[in-house]
């Protein structure tokens, strides 16, 4: 195995970097006090090709592989894991599943725009009653003169009145359960679609969740994606690369963590010395190391083995649910190192304790996780 990132890899997350410490932090902590969405920042990304970085370059993309991606979302994620998530989502949720299942219309239409970065995507699975158990779909798409007729809701949408493109599920032949979930894709403005209220959340705070509301909503029937009736495949399917995206996310706010530890234990003295001279504190930064390069050893080997085009989701899984995990771990002994300033907002790491959680909750709950390693381990021979 091959450690060694490639020349293209070590520009991409050179890039990235600069990028997210030069555009991305400065503007960090005011726009988390306000929850501002941080719209000419992702115009910026888009610019940079940082939003359809896996795609073809025949439908705008950089055409990069997911090893380029993960690196550039640490980057991005540990200045701000408001703006990583944007940018998972467009490249892990969106682009991914329109490239591969999206018709060639689709693909002219929507894809090209969003890979390009001129268009904002965002994917419509969870719903009031329909979180873990994404079967239980309620919207509803029937056929009407050349339309699909959506009515139903949707909850806690990443992107949700920022996208200019959603890609909704819903349930288009209510008797073949969730075989009968299709995926289609609404253009923001199409009436009958509407929003609820953003959400005023513990983290993530510049990224924009909201729910959205579907009302006799007429969308025509060549914005279907892939089949009828493969809406549910489609979207476990694009999951299992988007848990690659969060657990780079997640990585990039253990690293910052972990720095802010560091840089902090060399200044604050006790006891006549600073307090990186204490083992107590020398232990504690030391097992957030090696949580963190144990996270990007198992989430770069799901990115290989997607790049490979081999089977990936139980590495996807694994990933996701260990890099949250230490993300939280990470943040918590980061406050921890800090003390009391670690509880103010003053200091950063309060604001990574709070980013990290939601790691743990979104694209697959880590117990949704735990069960997908566990039926790959039972299933293997």
């Amino acid at each position: 195995m091959n450690f060694e990132f490639t020349e293209d890899q070590i520009m991409i997350r050179d890039t990235a970097r600069e990028f997210a410490q030069g555009e991305v932090a400065p503007s960090s902590v005011e726009r988390d006090l306000n929850g501002t969405f941080p719209a000419e920042i992702v115009k910026k990304l888009g610019e940079l090709g940082f939003l359809g970085m896996m795609v073809s370059p025949e439908y705008g993309g950089a055409g990069l592989d997911t090893i380029s991606y993960v690196l550039a979302m640490i980057e991005v994620s540990k200045a701000d894991a408001s703006v990583g998530v944007i940018m998972s989502v467009n490249n892990s949720l969106v682009c991914f599943g329109l490239e591969k299942h999206g018709s060639d219309y689709i693909k002219e239409k929507y894809l090209i725009p969003l890979a390009k970065g001129e268009k904002l995507g965002a994917f419509a699975l969870s719903e009031p009653e329909a979180g873990s158990d994404a079967t239980k779909q309620k919207t509803t798409a029937f056929k009407e003169d050349g339309y699909y007729v959506l009515n139903g809701i949707k909850n806690w949408i990443t992107n949700g009145q920022s996208a200019d493109y959603v890609l909704v599920m819903a349930t288009t032949d209510k008797e073949k359960a969730h075989h009968g979930i299709s995926t289609i894709v609404v253009e923001k403005g199409t009436p009958g679609f509407g929003y609820g209220k953003k959400e005023d959340k513990l983290g993530i705070r510049s990224s924009d969740t909201s729910s959205l509301t579907f009302d006799s909503c007429r969308v025509p029937v060549a914005n279907l994606v892939w089949e009828e009736g493969k809406g549910f495949n489609f979207a476990m399917n694009t999951l299992n690369g988007g848990r690659i995206g969060i657990a780079a996310q997640a990585i990039g706010i253990a690293e910052a963590s972990l720095e802010a530890a560091l840089k902090y234990s060399k200044e604050r003295k006790a006891f006549g010395q600073t307090i990186s001279n204490f083992q107590g504190i020398q232990f504690k930064l030391a097992d957030m190391a090696v949580k963190v390069d144990a996270a990007k050893l198992l989430t770069l080997k799901a990115a290989a083995l997607k790049d490979a085009g081999k089977k990936y989701y139980k590495e996807a899984a694994m990933a996701k649910l260990y890099s949250s995990k230490i993300a939280v771990e990470c943040a918590l002994e980061a406050i921890q190192i800090h003390g009391g300033y670690g509880y103010v907002r003053e200091y950063l790491v309060e604001r990574y304790l709070r980013d990290a959680k939601i790691t743990e909750i979104y694209e697959g709950t880590n117990e949704i996780q735990r069960i997908v390693i566990s039926r790959a381990l039972l299933d293997e021979k």
